[in-house]
């Protein structure tokens, strides 16, 4: 039709007519082939834009320190509770009271025993200076016999020289009688020979007989004289010899007292150190009646509840989380992303209990999540063949991470990696390979490389 009237068509009712839904029909392939070229151009503009690869995860809130972490609060000896000072939710700060113990130990029952100890203590130290004190008069007893055997030596030493001296006398008498002996003796044959001749008389040969009987008497005189003086030179020699021996034996006793009284100083000094030890012991063991918070922070939960319930030094009584703690996110990684991380690597964080809208490949479109850095790889894989990480805030962020933040609570980590084409992150996804495969500047070219660079990272 041309269409020269004024006069319209009402359109529906032509619906009815074979030839007018065949015009119909025609429009309508022609909108629609418009529609899907616009699709495919948007499809190719999609599939250049840039998108940043990741590795997604899920980890959980920890800290930094292990010294930060909840930890549980033990007791250091067995005993029974006997009073509570906290209550769950509390904040302590290090040092507080926490819970009195009483003693179960038969061994410790005494109310008295630190102070009993005290006294034996007291006693071995009197005991000890009394054998120092006994060592040191043995040590003045030795000088003395020393002393006393140095003089006695000295005077029997003199009474040696003095019978050597009246032996040698005594031995030149004997000399000079033997001689005087001699002479009278000739004399005394000259006279009996010129006697029996008529030269001399009677007279005189009995007067030359009388003195050799005298010189005989004085030589057997100045022998037996000298012969005691020699039994007494050598009695004096024995008797020096004997003082020597005597002294020896008394210094010998002497000495063998003094290391004795030493030995038991030196036994009762080890007594001593034992017993200090065991009253240390004794005395810290009473400190240790209270629990005392190791530092400051929250009781989160207390394990022991009851009045009188009985523990042991491995059980655990309460658990404190310590205050202020610098917090990280611990998450776990395949072996096959392993060799892609490095410290420093930046990680785009969503927090249960906080909202966000994440785009993982456009992280700067993302709204709600928080930004992280690596700061440790562990080496080693966990029982279930995983690697662990810890992710610190990003200190050049500035959102930073919500302070009503606690430890426990879940995350979803993504790991950024490089930029890449959208449609290489698709052919990458649908051939299972890791991010980061292949070296930059070789995707155009789509061929596969060694991850060397990533590997030395």
């Amino acid at each position: 039709m041309l269409n020269l009237s004024e006069n319209t068509v009402d359109r529906q009712l032509l619906l009815g007519y074979s030839a007018f839904d065949k015009i119909m029909t025609a429009n309508k392939v022609k909108r629609i082939t418009y529609w899907l070229a616009a699709f495919g151009i948007l499809v190719i503009v999609i599939v250049f834009l840039p998108w940043t690869q990741n590795i997604v995860s899920k980890g959980k809130v920890t800290t930094l320190r292990p010294e930060q972490r909840p930890q549980s609060v033990f007791s250091n000896i067995p005993g029974r509770i006997e009073r509570w000072y906290v209550r769950e939710g509390e904040s302590v700060q290090a040092g507080d009271t926490l819970a009195y113990l009483s003693e179960i130990k038969p061994d410790y029952l005494d109310d008295r025993l630190l102070e009993r100890t005290k006294a034996q203590v007291d006693a071995k130290e009197a005991s000890r200076i009394a054998y120092g004190e006994k060592a040191d008069a043995l040590d003045q007893q030795l000088d003395a016999i020393g002393q006393a055997l140095r003089f006695k030596l000295e005077q029997t030493e003199n009474k040696v020289l003095q019978f050597g001296f009246k032996a040698t006398a005594d031995s030149m008498e004997v000399n000079a009688a033997e001689i005087a002996y001699t002479v009278a003796f000739s004399q005394y044959k000259r006279t009996d020979t010129l006697y029996q001749q008529g030269i001399k008389s009677l007279t005189d040969l009995e007067n030359k007989r009388n003195k050799l009987q005298e010189t005989t008497a004085k030589l057997t005189s100045k022998q037996n004289k000298y012969l005691g003086t020699k039994n007494e030179l050598l009695n004096a020699q024995i008797e020096l010899s004997s003082v020597q021996s005597e002294y020896a034996d008394k210094m010998a006793k002497v000495r063998s007292d003094r290391s004795s009284a030493i030995s038991n100083r030196f036994d009762t000094e080890s007594q001593i150190a034992k017993l200090e030890i065991l009253y240390s012991s004794y005395e810290r063991r009473s400190q240790f009646y209270y629990v005392i918070a190791p530092q400051s922070g929250y009781v989160t939960q207390i394990f022991k509840k009851g009045i009188g319930e009985l523990v042991k030094e491995t059980d655990p009584l309460l658990a404190i989380m310590p205050e202020n703690p610098q917090l990280a996110i611990e998450t776990f990684v395949r072996p096959m992303d392993y060799p892609l991380l490095k410290n420093g690597q930046t990680a785009l964080l969503v927090f249960d209990g906080w909202p966000a809208f994440v785009f993982s490949g456009w992280p700067n479109q993302s709204y709600g999540a928080f930004r992280g850095k690596v700061i440790a790889v562990d080496n080693v894989a966990n029982e279930k063949g995983m690697y662990r990480i810890l992710i610190s805030p990003y200190e050049k962020s500035d959102k930073p991470w919500p302070a009503e933040l606690r430890v426990g609570t879940g995350a979803e980590v993504s790991l950024l990696l490089n930029d890449v084409p959208l449609w290489y992150e698709f052919w990458r996804q649908l051939n299972g390979f890791p991010p980061d495969y292949y070296e930059e500047g070789a995707i155009e070219e789509v061929k596969l490389k060694a991850p060397a660079n990533n590997l030395k990272k």
